[in-house]
Parts: C-alpha cells; structure tokens; sequence
C-alpha cells in the first residue's frame, strides 16, 4: 500500500436539520465509497441514522444540525453522525411490531454494521458503526 493512503482517512459533514438533507448525507457517502463493495449498507446507515437524528432530537429543530464523520481505512469503514440532543436517552434499538411505521432505522443498521456504539457527545449522541472489509472474529460477515 502506498505510504501516503496507508493510514485511515476521515471526512466530515455537517448538515442542517431538515429532511432533504438526509439525501445529501446519502450522496456525499456514496461519492467517497464509490467502488467499495460495502458503499450501499454505508449509504443505508447513514440515512437510517441522520434521519433518527432529525426526528428524534434538537438536530431537526429550527437550528438544528448533525454532524457525520466517515473514516475510511483498508481494515474497517466507520460512519458516525453526531446530534444536537434534546433528548434525556440515548439512542437504543427498540423491538417494534412489524405494522409499525418508526423505530426500527436503529435495529436495522445493528443488523447490517459489525458494530453500534452509542455514546454522549457534547450535549447530544454519537452512533458509530463500524462495516469491516472481512469478517472479524466475533462478527457476523456482510
């Protein structure tokens, strides 16, 4: 590998809180991972996750943003969007009916990522999900 793409790479967005931009953050993730074969379940994730951070949070108010990263590296992709709060809990992946029209975006990017992780970030959550290149011990493949 070359000496200067050996290393992760990271990019980052940050988008206002409306709904159209959920179709940006989709773009923009699929313009950095065009040719990857884990682009379409990265582009799916992050819609899932900025639209929950849109109409679950602060994000999605008048002034409301969130944030996305998306670290790239030759082991694992890692998309994380960051939101504005608002909200007194954190992000949790609810079992809901089959008829039901919300509350299933968290679980089906737990089914599709290696990995989730919640955590607080100034105010709001962060979710990261991590999509690795080859199954890793403990992972399920993609």
């Amino acid at each position: 590998m070359h000496e200067y793409t050996s290393k992760p790479r990271v990019w980052g967005l940050t988008c206002p809180g409306f709904p159209e931009e959920v179709g940006r953050a989709r773009r923009w993730t699929r313009d950095i991972l065009r040719g990857s074969p884990l682009a379409e379940d990265a582009e799916l994730i992050v819609s899932e996750l900025s639209a929950n951070a849109i109409l679950h949070t602060a994000s999605g108010g008048e002034s409301g943003s969130f944030h996305l990263v998306l670290a790239v590296s030759p082991q694992v992709i890692a998309l994380s969007v960051t939101d504005d709060g608002g909200t007194g809990t954190a992000p949790k992946v609810e079992h809901q009916d089959q008829e039901a029209e919300h509350g299933r975006g968290l679980g089906m990017v737990t089914a599709i990522a290696h990995q989730v992780v919640v955590h607080d970030s100034d105010g709001g959550h962060t979710v990261t999900a991590e999509l690795y290149r080859e199954a890793r011990r403990g992972g399920h493949p993609c």
